[in-house]
């Protein structure tokens, strides 16, 4: 089964993208194709735990050219009915190559590609069913956090990308490396301001009583980037009150 859905990502992706541009698939293309159908996986199963008498609206955030947003709508939503997707993405030529892949795709399913920043709330429909973010770079990947908290989004699947000074959890994580004496070698103090904002990320989450599992959504020969936050909006006051004692903490770390 996994087989076949890697195949059939890979058709539509040369047949929305590549092809349409005069190419054909290129390894990292294929690459790509692993990662997304992985992230449709995913998304199957989200929607699965949604009643069937409910609507389903995804939001596609940091969207690039909504391969994914697309690619669920045609071949997850579109067989279920009373599905919407809305694909986000700041930069207008992407934008505008995610519409003209939508008229290749011509699904039945509503998409409405927008052309916004991830940061703006204004971008952002209210109580999404599943949010959805492969490969959102830097501080993207924390305002799509942010965003799925306050539009109470029921579901996140989140895979952030490269982490850098924009990154808010990352300066913090640079003092605290200073304070405990943790050694200037790059990849030593690289991976512990990584692991400073992925916890971070995971405490933010479960504070706002999302029940967070970290996990690998494909190995780390396809992308260094590799890691999964599948989110889950369950309120339970036990776990929330301890992940906002631990983020308390943490802040309290590099101010005290």
């Amino acid at each position: 089964m996994a087989d076949e859905r890697l195949l059939e990502v890979e058709r539509w992706l040369d047949t929305l993208y590549v092809a349409a541009e005069g190419a054909s698939l290129r390894r990292e293309d294929r690459r790509k194709a692993r990662e997304v159908a992985a992230m449709l996986g995913e998304i199957e199963r989200a929607v699965a735990r949604v009643s069937r008498r409910s609507p389903v609206l995804l939001v596609d955030a940091a969207a690039g050219k909504s391969c994914v947003g697309l690619l669920a709508a045609k071949l997850l939503l579109e067989p279920r009915g009373r599905t919407a997707v809305v694909t986000i993405e700041r930069d207008p030529r992407r934008a505008a190559a995610s519409r003209a892949a939508l008229e290749r795709l011509r699904t039945t399913v509503p998409v409405d590609c927008r052309v916004a920043d991830v940061a703006d709330a204004a971008a952002w429909p209210r109580e999404p069913s599943i949010v959805v973010a492969l490969h959102a770079c830097g501080a993207a990947a924390d305002a799509i956090i942010d965003r799925t908290i306050t539009s109470q989004a029921r579901s996140l699947l989140l895979v952030p990308c490269c982490t850098g000074r924009a990154v808010t959890a990352a300066v913090s994580a640079a003092r605290e490396a200073g304070r405990l004496g943790i050694p200037h070698h790059a990849p030593v103090r690289r991976r512990f301001i990584q692991a400073w904002v992925d916890a971070e990320r995971t405490w933010r989450l479960e504070a706002a009583g999302y029940e967070t599992e970290v996990v690998e959504l494909v190995g780390a020969t396809v992308t260094p980037h590799n890691l999964l936050w599948r989110s889950r909006l369950v309120r339970e006051p036990v776990r929330t009150s301890a992940a906002q004692r631990a983020r308390a903490a943490m802040g309290a770390a590099t101010t005290g």
